[in-house]
């Protein structure tokens, strides 16, 4: 829930991906947080990003080649150091998101945010085996982070109102099936909220 996702400016928008449902998935977003806070839960963050040098993308990795961010800097020069870079705003979580005292934060420089990162290890460390997911992109991070997690022999709840998909509208009917039909488990904001009062 990075500005790079969610605000006006920010890199999706750049590229050219509506953001027009972003405030509403914030909202939700928000109201998941503070839910999972009050039952006791612990809120991870993913922020995903790269440093100012790029190390974490070298030409011979996919992501090199693959990532819309990187692709967009290496095309307008004048934006390399400002997309999805550690320290900027675009990196930074949006408004009225940002981590609470107990939270997890997990820096991740791929879809993913089990590849390359210690969250498998922090959340075994606090026995920690079922997830509730959502965010922006459903169908890139959100979805592979949920395909990882089902591997890892976690179980995976994606919060469906509580993402917005890169691209066309279907891809979020998409990224639902993919979940309910063979990776987890798939509710509303509302269910989820409910579910975790007392």
């Amino acid at each position: 829930m990075q500005n790079a996702f969610c605000s006006p400016g920010g890199y999706l928008e750049r590229i050219g991906f509506s953001i027009a449902d972003a405030p509403a998935v914030i909202a939700k977003v928000r109201l998941l947080c503070e839910a999972a806070r009050q039952a006791g839960l612990t809120v991870v963050h993913l922020q995903n990003g790269f440093s100012k040098d790029r190390h974490e993308a070298p030409p011979g990795a996919p992501i090199f080649h693959k990532s819309n961010a990187l692709r967009y800097m290496r095309a307008h020069p004048q934006t390399a150091g400002q997309i999805l870079t550690h320290g900027t705003w675009d990196y930074d979580f949006v408004d009225g998101l940002a981590p609470c005292e107990g939270d997890l934060v997990i820096a991740k420089s791929r879809d993913s945010g089990f590849a390359g990162t210690s969250l498998d290890s922090d959340l075994r460390g606090r026995d920690i085996r079922t997830l509730i997911v959502c965010g922006i992109a459903c169908n890139v991070g959100v979805e592979s982070t949920i395909r990882a997690a089902y591997h890892l022999d976690y179980f995976a709840l994606l919060v469906s109102d509580a993402t917005l998909p890169a691209g066309p509208s279907f891809i979020r009917a998409a990224t639902e099936h993919n979940v309910e039909t063979f990776f987890g488990w798939v509710a509303d904001t509302q269910a989820v909220v409910l579910a975790l009062r007392p």
